[in-house]
C-alpha cells in the first residue's frame, strides 16, 4: 500500500520508466548537479540526473564513479548536443551502464540516439514543437520532457501551461511525457500528472537543498528573489541565434550582452564559425554559473533561475522536498471538488 495512492498512480508509467519509487526527476544545472545532490535526491525516491555541461569525458567518467558510490538508485546524465565530444561522453555513459541519458540544447546529432540505445540506456530529449517531438520519438527516442519558459537556464519561447496543453492530449497516451518549467509545489505536480503527464521535471525547487554544493550566497539570493526577477536574457545579434537563458537580473545580465557583440564580431571577421561562435557563447554560460555556484559571486556571475524561484524560501534536504511535493499532490487530488 503506498503512501501516496493517487498520486503514484499517476505516476506508475513514469515511475517504471525511471526505475524509480516517484516520477519527479531534477533538471540537470551546471556546476549544481553534481554527486552530491544527484545522489541525494535519486536516494530520496526521486531520479537525480548529472548535469555534463562542459565536462570533458575524463571529468564525466569520475562524476559517474563519484555518483555510484553515493547511491545504488537509478540515476541520468545529461549531455549538451553540441559538445563537440559528445559520442566520447556517450561512451563514458555506456562504461557505467548509465540507466538514463538526457540529451539537451538542440536536435540531437546523427547517430547519438542510436549509439546511446546500443548500450542499453534510455533516450531522454527535449522538443520546443510538437512536430519534432513526434520526429523524435518515431526515431527511437524513449521519453520525451516538454518544458516551458518559466524554467531556469537555457528555455524556449512558450510557456509551460500551454506547451502541456498542445503536447500531452496528442502524445500522453502512447509516450512517457515529462513536464518541466515553473513547477514549484505539489499541486501543480498534480495537475499535470491528471493532464497525462508520467511525471515532472524540477530544477530551480532543488537548487538549494541541502545536498546542493552551491555557495551559501547563491542560495541566499534565490531566497531573496521573487518570480518577476528572474528574466530571460535577451538576443543582441539576429545574426547570432542564442539560446536565451532565464536568470536573476545582476552585473553579469549585462555582461552578456557584451559577450553576444564580441562573439558576433569574431564571427562577422570570419575568424570563426557559426558553431565556434555559438560553442563560445556555451563556455560563457558555463563560466558566468561556476562564478555564481562555486565562488559565490552572486554581482558578475550567473544565478540562473526559473520563475518559481519564489516558492525557494529555505535549505531543504532533497529527500524532504520530495516527500512535501507528494504530500501536496496527494492532498490536491483528494480534495471533493476533483473527487466530484
Amino acid at each position: 500500500m503506498t503512501e501516496y495512492p493517487k498520486t503514484s498512480a499517476l505516476m506508475a508509467r513514469g515511475c517504471e520508466f525511471l526505475g524509480t519509487e516517484h516520477a519527479i526527476m531534477c533538471g540537470a544545472m551546471s556546476w549544481v548537479s553534481e554527486r552530491n545532490l544527484v545522489s541525494a535526491i535519486s536516494n530520496g525516491g526521486g531520479f537525480g540526473v548529472v548535469a555534463c555541461g562542459a565536462m570533458t569525458p575524463d571529468l564525466l567518467d569520475a562524476e559517474i564513479a563519484a555518483t555510484k558510490e553515493m547511491t545504488d538508485k537509478h540515476f541520468g546524465v545529461n549531455l549538451i548536443t553540441m559538445h563537440p565530444d559528445i559520442f566520447e561522453l556517450i561512451d563514458i555513459c555506456g562504461k557505467h551502464r548509465v540507466s538514463h541519458v538526457v540529451l539537451a540544447g538542440g536536435i540531437p546529432p546523427k547517430g547519438s540516439v542510436e549509439a546511446i540505445k546500443q548500450h542499453g540506456a534510455k533516450v531522454i530529449v527535449f522538443a520546443p514543437t510538437l512536430a519534432l517531438a513526434k520526429k523524435l520519438l518515431r526515431s527511437g527516442a524513449d521519453a520525451l520532457v516538454i518544458e516551458g519558459s518559466e524554467a531556469g537556464g537555457h528555455i524556449g519561447p512558450v510557456s509551460t501551461s500551454v506547451l502541456a496543453q498542445e503536447f500531452l492530449p496528442e502524445l500522453a497516451k502512447d509516450f512517457i511525457v515529462f513536464v518541466a518549467g515553473g513547477i514549484g509545489t505539489g499541486d501543480m505536480m498534480a495537475a499535470y500528472l491528471e493532464m497525462g503527464a508520467s511525471g515532472v521535471q524540477l530544477g530551480t525547487r532543488f537548487a538549494c537543498a541541502t545536498e546542493s554544493i552551491a555557495h551559501s550566497d547563491f542560495k541566499k539570493a534565490f531566497f531573496r528573489a521573487k518570480a518577476r526577477d528572474a528574466e530571460m536574457s535577451v538576443q543582441i545579434d539576429p545574426r547570432l541565434p542564442v539560446i536565451p537563458v532565464r536568470a536573476l537580473k545582476n552585473k553579469g545580465t549585462d555582461a552578456f550582452s557584451d559577450k553576444q557583440r564580441e562573439v558576433a564580431k569574431i564571427l562577422d571577421s570570419g575568424e570563426i564559425e557559426m558553431a565556434e561562435a555559438q560553442l563560445q557563447i556555451e563556455h560563457y554560460w558555463a563560466g558566468a554559473l561556476r562564478r555564481a555556484v562555486v565562488d559565490g559571486d552572486i554581482e558578475n556571475g550567473s544565478l540562473m533561475a526559473g520563475q518559481s524561484v519564489s516558492l525557494v524560501t529555505e535549505e531543504e534536504p532533497a529527500a524532504e522536498i520530495i516527500a512535501k511535493l507528494m504530500e501536496q499532490s496527494e492532498a490536491a487530488l483528494k480534495r471533493p471538488s476533483r473527487a466530484a
